[in-house]
């Protein structure tokens, strides 16, 4: 289909995602083959509309479309262009709406009912379309994995295994959970999108975790075993003698195991030496004689670089 989709559905190049959304309703019920038994021409314009609202009202591949990196079959051009147009807001939620008015005029809510069966005796069959959801989770849970019960717009649940190591952005597919197919057409599947929440204590880094780990003047100069906290739970560290603000520590395989690559990473421990809020006086005239008898430079390394 190489035709302009904004033609398609009779809306400007810079329409929003609910007047798009709003022509592809009023057209998918003017052509649907349910209210046109026969006639070729208005099935041929319901695939049109259909395939048009399944680009437009997707934000990527809009986006993709207006720039020229896909055309109107969503193939890639090899090329860009830019024609000036924008395009509006989108809740993935909202597409549920959509094909869930339109279909349920025909089909009924969640049933296969006598309009479904009417259009696949007619030989008309489309895939449903995919649904596209925004789900935000917890830091642990996306390093972790889970399993998590989600309430849709219409009221229905959808149960969602995480895997542990998805990263930010990363789509799930539920396969199966979009759209009613039309006919014999194969149901949609469900596209989740996952936001992934900052933690206060770790930082991710590939499937490593990072953690800052304060510690006293005595534990650095003794060494001492410390509890530090990890994903799965709290452990003891040795904090080696003579240890430095900015060494570093590693737990082997501390950090995330991926599910996707089966890599198992470590948690990265940097330490930072915090000295008490208030220096009394003893610890002032200790220092002050061990500084005498055992003087040190360790910025001497700096003054060969200048």
């Amino acid at each position: 289909m190489n035709q302009d989709l904004y033609k398609i559905l009779n809306v400007s190049r810079t329409a929003s995602h609910d007047e798009i959304r709003s022509a592809y309703r009023r057209l998918a019920k003017e052509y649907h083959p349910d209210r046109n038994p026969g006639n070729a021409t208005a099935e041929e314009k319901f695939k049109q509309v259909s395939a048009a609202f399944n680009m437009l009202g997707d934000p990527d591949k809009r986006r993709r479309y207006d720039s020229g990196e896909i055309d109107a079959s969503g193939r890639e051009t090899g090329g860009f262009y830019g024609n000036g147009g924008g395009y509006g807001t989108y809740s993935g939620t909202d597409n549920l709406g959509d094909l869930g008015d339109v279909f349920g005029d025909f089909f009924g809510r969640g049933s296969a009912g006598t309009g479904r069966a009417g259009a696949g005796q007619r030989g008309f069959n489309m895939r449903g379309m995919d649904y596209r959801y925004h789900l935000e989770i917890e830091f642990l849970e996306a390093a972790n994995g889970m399993k998590k019960r989600v309430l849709l717009p219409e009221g229905e649940t959808l149960d969602i295994n995480v895997p542990s190591g998805v990263t930010q952005g990363q789509v799930l597919r539920l396969k199966g959970k979009g759209g009613p197919g039309v006919g014999r057409g194969a149901p949609g599947d469900a596209l989740i999108e996952l936001k992934i929440k900052d933690h206060p204590t770790f930082e991710r880094e590939g499937d490593n975790i990072l953690l800052d780990l304060p510690i006293t003047l005595y534990e650095a100069v003794l060494g001492a075993k410390v509890e530090v906290p990890t994903i799965t739970g709290r452990v003891s560290l040795t904090v080696p003698k003579g240890a430095s603000s900015g060494q570093t520590l590693r737990l082997r395989e501390k950090g995330i195991h991926n599910s996707q690559t089966g890599h198992h990473g470590d948690q990265l421990i940097k330490l930072s030496i915090v000295l008490p809020q208030r220096i009394d006086p003893e610890l002032t005239d200790f220092m002050e004689e061990w500084a005498g008898k055992r003087p040190y430079n360790p910025r001497g390394k700096l003054r060969e670089t200048i």
